[in-house]
């Protein structure tokens, strides 16, 4: 592909958009060439667009060019209108397109109509996105809920997909169930379904163990929320750098959803203290409300989180935009009142707008140089450890009840059984230690 400097766009009257190289020819690969068709009822889809590209780019399709039909309902047959799809099946046979990615959710009955028209396979934003969740899930539990979620949005849909199905191969839209398992009857989908659901259960229950046993150990919680590629696993990387952790990186990569399982590494602070960190999979708009419901288990692990650095990409215009959809996701999930920090990244990347200044609730970073880390720790500190003071005991023992408190409520970091008594180094609450200052050592 040219360097981007080469390209240019060029819309015509119809509001379709064209990817021309410096000779005015069509760019094109050799396959998974695709057409975006948006539909505009009253709000403004631009950023929906140009993040449906995005999606697709990721998905390893080349996109052509895009449609937008401005309407002031959506058609039930094909949702765009008549005269639109005829004018979109001319393109796609000029521009040897060979998908079309709309960028709403299809019926079943639109799907069918769509394909008929057109002559190639049509895909919407959701089964995209699914794909691309296909694609990138590791674990055996990631792998699941993205099944999960795939069987939920196609078992309404399995008339309409009949001739997508009948396809041999592969490619974008075709990932994960599977043409033979869509293809049987709805009871053993149905099915499918519940062991699935079973077998996540169990893996939640894996979970509440371990989320216990840290519970236990009074080791904070930390998790990374934010847009997809908005940084956080970079900044991930970044802090276990500090923790001398690099060995325990997890995956980055400039690209959309390079992370869909959720990574746990615990952060060691130079001061001795030290807590989990949590990075999740990124948040996207319309993201499917499957997708949604299949990943609250994982995404759960944020509703018990006691800090949340919400991540965005200050680099990009309207990112306003991206904190809006993270925080309807939080709501969601029930974590919307949880305490948070807004972590402005990508600080190093030239931009025109303004981004709010620096304050007790957000900070501006660049995960990429390290820039402002230090002040970012300190602030996580603040705000988990703000009110703890570490301190030194020594308790009699004939007041046992004082050690069995401390080892439940405080964080206990050494322990030793001396003659006349029992020695704890301790980091605990301001209030604890007032109670217990009187055995207090230096």
């Amino acid at each position: 592909m040219p360097p981007f400097a080469e390209l240019h766009r060029v819309r015509s009257k119809n509001c379709f958009e064209i990817l021309l190289n410096e000779n005015n020819e069509v760019l094109r690969e050799d396959e998974y060439n695709a057409i975006l068709v948006g539909l505009r009822l009253e709000e403004d889809i631009t950023d929906s667009m140009e993040e449906l590209e995005g999606l697709a780019e990721a998905a390893g399709a080349s996109v052509l060019g895009q449609m937008i039909q401005a309407a002031d309902r959506p058609n039930t047959a094909t949702l765009i209108g008549k005269g639109k799809v005829e004018e979109l099946a001319e393109l796609v046979k000029a521009m040897e397109a060979d998908m079309v990615v709309f960028n709403d959710e299809l019926t079943g009955m639109q799907l069918r109509n769509l394909e008929d028209a057109l002559g190639v396979r049509v895909i919407d934003r959701t089964i995209l996105i699914l794909d691309i969740f296909a694609s990138r899930a590791s674990s055996r539990e990631g792998k699941l809920q993205v099944e999960l979620a795939q069987l939920k949005y196609r078992l309404p849909r399995l008339t309409g997909f009949g001739k997508s199905l009948s396809r041999l191969g592969g490619g974008i839209g075709t990932r994960g169930p599977g043409e033979k398992k869509l293809e049987t009857d709805r009871r053993h989908i149905e099915r499918r379904m519940t062991d699935i659901k079973a077998e996540l259960s169990q893996l939640k229950n894996t979970r509440s163990v371990q989320r216990s046993r840290r519970e236990k150990n009074r080791i904070p919680v930390v998790a990374l929320i934010g847009y997809t590629n908005s940084g956080k696993s970079a900044l991930m990387n970044r802090l276990l750098s500090v923790a001398e952790r690099d060995g325990k990186t997890v995956f980055e990569k400039d690209m959309l959803f390079a992370t869909l399982d959720v990574q746990q590494r615990k952060v060691d602070l130079e001061n001795g203290r030290q807590f989990i960190l949590i990075d999740t999979v990124g948040f996207v708009s319309k993201l499917p409300h499957s997708l949604v419901e299949a990943f609250k288990a994982t995404l759960e692990e944020v509703t018990y989180a006691d800090l949340l650095l919400h991540v965005v990409d200050a680099s990009y215009e309207n990112y306003g935009f991206h904190i809006q959809v993270t925080d309807k996701v939080m709501e969601e999930i029930g974590a919307g009142n949880k305490e948070k920090i807004l972590v402005f990244n990508k600080i190093d990347l030239p931009h025109d707008h303004i981004i709010p200044e620096a304050g007790r609730e957000n900070i501006e970073i660049s995960a990429k140089e390290g820039t402002n880390l230090d002040a970012l720790i300190e602030k996580i500190e603040e705000k988990i450890f703000g009110d703890m003071v570490d301190a030194k005991f020594l308790i009699p023992y004939d007041r046992g009840d004082l050690t069995s408190y401390l080892c439940e409520e405080a964080e206990v970091k050494a322990t030793d059984y001396r003659e006349n008594g029992t020695y704890l180094e301790v980091s605990l609450k301001e209030a604890d230690y007032r109670r217990m200052k009187e055995y207090e050592v230096i």
